[in-house]
């Protein structure tokens, strides 16, 4: 099986990420179609997303979806700055033996 996989580093405060990550899971309960794996960290210049995926179609479904309506909702004066693309990766192995965590 070949998944999606990237990293994105995203030059905004991680309070941006904590409050679209707050109603993510509000509105799906952590369940994501097509989702394999989210990880964030807190970086010197924002925060960084490393994800996998079960194909690049549900990535973008989700983005289109879900995270782009929320951060439409969080309003401001406009777009701020724009990640760069995100750094695609190949899956060479994952163990993730909990499953369904939403934290």
């Amino acid at each position: 099986m070949t998944w999606y996989a990237h990293v994105r580093d995203v030059p905004a405060p991680v309070e941006v990420y904590d409050a679209v990550h707050a109603e993510l899971l509000r509105r799906t309960g952590g369940q994501v179609d097509g989702l394999v794996l989210h990880v964030c960290r807190e970086t010197g210049t924002g925060f960084q997303v490393v994800e996998v995926w079960t194909d690049r179609a549900a990535c973008e479904r989700a983005d289109r979806e879900l995270v782009g309506p929320i951060l439409a909702g969080l309003g401001g004066d406009g777009p701020g700055p724009q990640p760069p693309p995100p750094q695609e990766f190949t899956v060479r192995g994952i163990v993730v033996p909990a499953g369904d965590v939403a934290m």
